[in-house]
């Protein structure tokens, strides 16, 4: 499997709840990287409409954050 590195932003919000993620991991040794990309391979492999549903969340995000 070819892997793709890319950086990306999150807010400080987001940052807390991965780093929980990590450590009720830590007996995986799950790293923050492959624990992101679980989240991401989730989400693609669910039954939903991907499009709608990003559109979605970041409409809802940019009207909490106004």
């Amino acid at each position: 499997m070819v892997r793709e590195k890319f950086g990306v932003a999150v807010s400080d919000g987001l940052v807390d709840e991965l780093d929980e993620l990590v450590d009720e991991c830590a007996d995986l040794g799950a790293s923050l990287p492959e624990i992101v990309e679980a989240i991401l391979t989730a989400y693609f492999r669910s039954d939903v409409d991907h499009v709608a549903r990003v559109r979605e969340l970041i409409i809802r995000r940019r009207k909490e954050n106004l």
